[in-house]
This record gives C-alpha cells, structure tokens and sequence, in this order.
C-alpha cells in the first residue's frame, strides 16, 4: 500500500506543475455573443505521454465537447480500443482498424 501512496503524492506533485487551458478565437469585429471561429486545448508540463492523454479525455468528458469531425474515428480508436473506455460499441470504421491490428 505505501508504493500506492507514494504514486499518488508523485501525481499530485505533477499535477500542480501542469497548465491547462481552454482557448476561444472570434473573428476580427465579432461580438461576445457569436460562436468562436476557434477552439483549443493547451496541456503544458506533462512529461508522460499517457498521463497527457487521459488528462485530454478527461478535460473533453468534463467540459462535455464533441470531437472535431476529422479526427473522430481517431480519437474514438484511442478511447475505446488504447484506452479502454466505453469500448463496447465501435464504428465500423474503428471495429475494422481493430481487428486488422489484433489478426496481425
């Protein structure tokens, strides 16, 4: 149990060194009220790959946003099959990626 504990002080230690930020961008004389023309997600100070993902998905799950439709096969595959998430139904087009990577 105290490896487990010593973990979690070591990723409570890099969890206060990392920014994260949500970014809109409006266009040129648009008012508050239109849709932003733009938005990202800055992780910064995250050294293990891993960890960067899972706090990505997480911030997406919490702020309850969609994935941006060129890249949703992509980060379906990354939930779903890497991840382990909410795994139980996949697009035909994620199912068919996996199963080419599983026979090989």
């Amino acid at each position: 149990m105290e490896g487990l504990s010593q973990d979690l002080k070591e990723a409570e230690k890099n969890m206060g060194q990392t920014l994260m930020a949500v970014y809109t961008v409006r266009r040129e004389g648009a008012e508050a009220t239109d849709e932003p023309s733009h938005v990202g997600i800055v992780i910064e100070g995250v050294e293990n790959v891993a960890l960067g993902c899972a706090m990505f998905f997480g911030l997406i799950y919490a702020l309850n946003l969609s994935f941006p439709d060129k890249l949703k096969c992509t980060f379906e595959f990354i939930q779903k099959t890497v991840m382990n998430l909410s795994g139980q139904r996949l697009s035909p087009k994620v199912l068919a990626l996996k199963n080419k990577l599983v026979q090989e």
